[in-house]
């Protein structure tokens, strides 16, 4: 599978398992057979309330933990150093481990200690909690102050990328700065396969409109990708679309969608052009 290695001993299979909003035992079910599959990254967090359906799923697969790439994510209001400290420790007995493979910061905090957040997100790392670290949901002004300022060794961003909408600026430092891009909501929840463009290209190669939007994201340098599927059917599919090669001639298409579509946005959200 596809992987992605960045600065700071980043190794991520370039296609995961997003496991919102999948809770209790169809989460296991889901994440067991993933895995069973041949995924080997999959992403949770706290504030979804299934890392312990996700830890089962774990304990009950026949793939050894130390072949699947495990993220997970403290909350915003849980960024002052005991408390996410606390988080972590909460996440990993959940999850049944002794150490995540990426623990982000799920969102910017309100009226926080940023300098003390990230000193406390690195320590965690150098204690062994977290192999590597990296941030959610941080616009480019943000994350610039991160990395530039701060100096933190962070190795991956996740936020919100899709065919509708454009995240050129913020990849193009994750890049300069050695940053792997997750993709969530890659799927738009639902949205590009119902793009005629995005259809016009699925027929052209006999593939899914959902395969066609997760291409155009995969052949992207530095991205990966996390759609939620809960069935046999659609993770499959999902994962099949590392094989499909866009040409110049669909680039074009999907470049010319409108791609100012932001789907997840809420009421805590950072300002997003800062």
């Amino acid at each position: 599978m596809h992987r992605l290695t960045t600065r700071h001993g980043l190794d991520m299979p370039a296609i995961g398992l997003g496991t919102w909003p999948m809770t209790g035992a169809d989460c296991t079910r889901a994440v067991h057979q993933a895995l069973e599959l041949g995924y080997r990254h999959i992403d949770t967090a706290t504030a979804y309330k299934n890392e312990a359906a996700v830890g089962q799923a774990l304990r009950d697969s026949s793939v050894p933990r130390e072949a699947i790439h495990l993220t997970t994510k403290v909350w915003w209001d849980r960024l002052a150093p005991q408390a996410m400290r606390q988080s972590l420790e909460d996440s990993l007995r959940a999850l049944g481990t002794e150490q995540v493979d990426l623990f982000h910061i799920h969102w910017p905090g309100k009226d926080w200690d940023l300098a003390r957040s990230i000193e406390t997100l690195v320590a965690l790392r150098d204690e062994g909690k977290a192999r590597c670290i990296g941030v959610a949901n941080f616009p480019l002004g943000l994350l610039r102050q991160v990395i530039e300022q701060l100096g933190a060794p962070l190795s991956a961003i996740q936020v919100e990328y899709h065919v509708l909408l454009d995240q050129t600026p913020l990849l193009d430092f994750a890049r300069q700065h050695g940053l792997a891009f997750t993709a969530y909501t890659p799927l738009a929840r639902g949205q590009a396969a119902e793009q005629p463009a995005i259809r016009t290209i699925a027929d052209k190669h006999g593939v899914l409109p959902s395969q066609v939007a997760l291409a155009w994201l995969l052949e992207q340098s530095s991205v990966a990708v996390i759609p939620k599927a809960s069935s046999r059917e659609n993770q499959l599919a999902n994962l099949a679309a590392l094989d499909l090669r866009l040409d110049d001639e669909d680039r074009a298409r999907i470049a010319a969608l409108a791609k100012d579509q932001r789907l997840v946005s809420p009421d805590f959200a950072p300002q997003w052009n800062s």
